[in-house]
């Protein structure tokens, strides 16, 4: 299996000058191809593959002398970016989605550059990042790089650091084998619920420093466009959604990673959180709470730890009773859950998480669905 390992490059100043000039050749040359698509459809009513665009590389080179100093594969990477981008497209069109058109990128909307044949253009040595036609970088190496090294992505946050993104072939080395198992309710008031009554608390990262954020927005819109210090009130703004998003991805690896270790068989719902942040009184706090990432960590960590994993339907978890199986409505307000039928009362999150467990359980065919459960 694949699994992406991260570190922070340090690059000398006149590094990261052919870093971005790097990124500005192959931001050039997506919005070239997606004009040369553009223009063939609409004049000619004529589509234009992959194939056709690589091999027009070397061509290109000899119009544009500065697409030379970019490694050849990194440049054949871009066509296969462009043409992953409207592969996206027509697979939503035909699916009946708002497919969304590929779009030009400016400046700061392409943000990495990919060596796809590893160690060609890119190696590891001593502790040195080579990189082809850039030179040797630093490299914080916090932690050993696992297996053999597929692919390299150099990638410049929005506020300026440069990180290499590694992608490894590894061989998943599982766990001592586990019987128990758990069934975890996402929500809102409580980051989880899980059958065994634990909560985990919702940490609200966004919600802690919202009013940071919104004081760096606004001297971000009194400045002047395009002076120094507009710039400097920009990368401020950025630092801020930097610093939550990396709290929350922290978070979300940790929690998951608790679960996997203690548990063999883990059941959660199969959410579709885009549709829920629809809601425009709840899509701040959904976001904020990141179900979809949690999912993700939880689902690669399960797999690399030979845990079993179930997505069950979120239908009706929440107003079904566990015991009997009665089915009561709620409103969201409604925190307990109060059985008419045989009288149960507990959490109602609590209630959801051990609906969750016996669909989970009975989709492994370990258990019958029961309302006795």
């Amino acid at each position: 299996m694949l699994k992406s390992l991260k570190y922070r490059i340090r690059p000398t100043r006149k590094q990261e000058r052919l870093l971005q000039q790097t990124l500005d050749e192959c931001r050039w040359l997506y919005n070239h191809f997606l004009e040369q698509r553009k223009t063939a459809w609409e004049e000619q009513q004529k589509s234009i593959n992959y194939h056709a665009q690589a091999v027009s590389i070397p061509k290109l080179k000899q119009e544009r002398r500065s697409l030379t100093e970019v490694h050849s594969q990194v440049l054949q990477n871009v066509a296969i970016r462009i043409d992953l981008a409207f592969k996206a497209f027509f697979r939503r069109v035909k699916a009946g989605e708002n497919p969304g058109y590929p779009r030009f990128c400016g400046k700061h909307r392409y943000n990495s550059f990919t060596f796809p044949q590893v160690p060609s253009g890119c190696r590891i040595i001593e502790g040195v990042l080579q990189l082809s036609k850039i030179g040797h970088i630093r490299i914080t190496l916090h932690r050993p790089i696992e297996g053999a090294i597929k692919t390299c992505t150099l990638r410049r946050t929005s506020t300026g650091k440069w990180f290499a993104c590694f992608s490894c072939e590894v061989t998943p080395q599982a766990l001592e084998n586990n019987t128990q198992f758990i069934g975890v309710d996402v929500g809102l008031e409580s980051f989880a619920t899980l059958s065994t009554g634990e909560h985990v608390a919702n940490p609200r990262f966004f919600r802690r420093d919202e009013k940071d954020l919104a004081r760096a927005q606004r001297k971000l819109s009194k400045a002047e466009k395009g002076t120094p210090k507009r710039a400097k009130s920009r990368k401020v703004v950025a630092r801020i959604h930097e610093r939550i998003a990396n709290r929350r991805r922290n978070f979300t690896h940790q929690e998951a990673r608790k679960l996997v270790n203690r548990f063999g068989t883990i059941a959660i719902e199969d959410l579709s959180v885009n549709q829920m942040g629809h809601n425009h009184c709840l899509a701040k706090s959904i976001t904020d709470a990141a179900w979809s990432q949690f999912a993700q960590h939880l689902s690669y960590k399960a797999e690399c730890a030979g845990r079993t994993l179930v997505k069950v339907n979120p239908a009706y978890t929440s107003q079904d009773c566990h015991r009997c199986g009665h089915r009561q409505t709620k409103k969201l307000s409604d925190r307990i859950h109060r059985c008419s039928c045989c009288g149960l009362e507990m959490h109602r999150d609590h209630n959801a998480a051990l609906n969750i467990l016996a669909l989970g359980l009975q989709s492994l065919g370990s258990i019958p669905r029961s309302p006795s459960l």
